[in-house]
């Protein structure tokens, strides 16, 4: 009897033109997470029109978890997993602990997490991707075009490559869970598919920088880095993130700047 009034209800609504109520949305939640630091000896790298030249600056890697119900998005990865515990290396790179020894801290396994996305190939974002071989893979197509053939990032992804898991190369932005609350976003420039990432929490929309930016001066000029595969795209990428910032009202995180990150809870707590 339950069943046929439920279908009779469907059925009568929509007769009438009416909708159901929506499904109740599960709550999201947003871990920022430790993937290393970085000693830059010169951030003139970072600018094609010589500022900074001679600074110093050490940079964060950071990752972060969303969680929407019982599904699971990763971006990120952070360094090398092999660095986790030992001193710098002979570049300044250090990583306390491994991705998959901090989610283990709050009831995560590699196994539960069902995508993860990448902001872009470098080896601060990806170096730890190899942990996490049944996630699907969410990488910008000009991206995973270069991944296919460019030897340091074929090695990283060797799992994906082979037909060993699921990969995804976007050509367009991708709503991640299919509510409109996590959305990665195409901003080509700093590589040939670079990506970032808007979460919409309950207190507020989150702006996930990838490598837009690398740190606050930058941002604040629209800087753009020596290395960065394509000057007018990530000009025009810049202007996009601000736009977007500005009409969400969304909190920006660069993933590289240590003040921004201090924005979010310190893990295990997370941001809702």
């Amino acid at each position: 009897m339950m069943k046929r009034a439920i279908v009779a209800t469907a059925a009568f609504l929509a007769f009438t033109g009416m909708q159901a109520p929506p499904a109740e949305k599960p709550p999201l939640s947003l871990w920022r997470l430790d993937c290393g630091t970085l000693d830059i000896d010169d951030l003139g790298v970072f600018s094609d029109t010589g500022l900074y030249s001679g600074q110093k600056k050490t940079l964060v890697a950071s990752c972060y978890l969303i969680r929407n119900g019982d599904r699971l998005l990763l971006w990120d990865t952070g360094v090398d997993g092999a660095l986790a515990g030992k001193p710098k290396d002979a570049e300044g790179t250090f990583l306390k602990e491994k991705l998959v020894t901090q989610l283990e801290r709050i009831g995560v396994s590699p196994a539960d997490v069902t995508y993860v996305g990448i902001s872009h190939y470098h080896f601060d974002h990806t170096g730890q991707v190899a942990d996490f071989p049944n996630a699907t893979l969410l990488t910008g197509k000009g991206d995973w075009d270069v991944i296919n053939v460019w030897p340091p990032a074929k090695e990283r992804f060797a799992h994906w490559l082979s037909g060993g898991g699921k990969v995804e190369p976007l050509e367009r932005d991708k709503d991640v869970f299919g509510d409109g609350r996590v959305t990665i976003l195409q901003m080509p420039g700093h590589t040939e598919g670079h990506q970032v990432l808007l979460v919409h929490l309950a207190s507020g929309p989150v702006l996930i920088s990838g490598d837009q930016y690398h740190f606050t001066e930058n941002r604040e000029v629209g800087g753009v880095p020596s290395f960065n595969v394509d000057r007018a795209d990530t000009l025009a990428s810049h202007d996009r993130f601000e736009k977007l910032a500005k009409n969400v009202g969304a909190k920006v995180i660069i993933q590289h700047e240590p003040d921004d990150i201090a924005k979010l809870p310190a893990f295990p707590e997370a941001a809702r």
